[in-house]
């Protein structure tokens, strides 16, 4: 932890985003750098010319005034935050990075901050993806579909969301020699990848194209179980590892071999035969 990190909890952590059109994401770092270490703030945050991303955390106050700087970036002013607490700081220190891709698509060029697909609330969620002519797509990779996803939605298998784009062709091929071109419904975790992957189905012709506003975790936050069409854990790139309905804790841990997502009854026997690759099963 580096001397501009207060050693004391509890911290605010925010995850954020947002697609915008920066000419020099690089003249953007020197001051974001600034106040990050002024505030005591620790953390990840991605620059291009297509926006920002990142987790940081930090106080309260000091949280608030990194976000009011971010949104006063040219077309930043809808940032997405979601934000959560920690007891104890969770990154050692701050970096800011200048980046070709905000999150990593190799896609050409996609302006996701004018033509992503249409933000869908989480009341309206289930409608949409029970209308039998709409395709719902999982745009998360294979382990983190493999412990919960959407009833009824299509699982890519990519390794990398990078993957996708050339998965996304062959389905569209696909559906040209069947005549169709129906409704197109994609989600994530968070929101980030499918304003990505919904620009590019666009690209590709695809008039109708939704994406799940606020992601999985928008939905299981404000969608009662009851009425739910998730099944599973969603996976979280954090200590949580992954949560369920409410946002309560899911039934997943990390192997400390293989970095998976295991079952949490099932965790000692996985490691115990874990070779330490990715061929595993949750």
């Amino acid at each position: 932890m580096t001397p501009d990190v207060p050693p004391d909890g509890p911290f605010q952590v925010a995850a954020l985003y947002r697609f915008a059109r920066f000419d020099d994401p690089e003249a953007l770092r020197a001051p974001l750098r600034a106040l990050c270490l002024e505030e005591g703030i620790a953390g990840t945050l991605l620059l291009a010319r297509e926006g920002i991303n990142g987790t940081v955390a930090g106080p309260e106050a000091g949280i608030a005034r990194l976000i009011a700087h971010i949104r006063a970036l040219p077309g930043c002013d809808g940032l997405d935050v979601k934000y959560s607490t920690a007891p104890a700081m969770p990154f050692g220190k701050m970096k800011i990075r200048v980046k070709p891709e905000i999150v990593t698509l190799r896609a050409g060029d996609l302006d996701p901050a004018v033509n992503a697909g249409v933000h869908v609330e989480p009341r309206d969620w289930n409608a949409l993806i029970a209308d039998p002519d709409t395709i719902l797509i999982d745009t998360r990779n294979s382990y983190e579909v493999g412990i919960g996803t959407f009833d009824g939605a299509i699982d890519p298998g990519t390794k990398f969301f990078s993957d996708f784009p050339a998965w996304f062709d062959g389905l569209a091929r696909d559906l040209e020699t069947q005549g169709r071109k129906p409704k197109i419904a994609m989600f994530c975790t968070g929101g980030i990848r499918c304003e990505k992957s919904t620009a590019y189905a666009k690209q590709q012709g695809f008039d109708e194209v939704y994406h799940l506003k606020g992601g999985i975790l928008k939905y299981l936050e404000e969608v009662p179980a009851s009425e739910s069409r998730w099944q599973g854990d969603c996976f979280l790139f954090d200590e949580r590892v992954a949560v369920t309905h409410g946002l309560a804790p899911g039934e997943h841990a990390l192997c400390r071999k293989c970095g998976s997502p295991v079952r949490t009854e099932a965790l000692d026997g996985h490691v115990a035969g874990c070779t330490g690759n990715d061929d595993w099963q949750a």
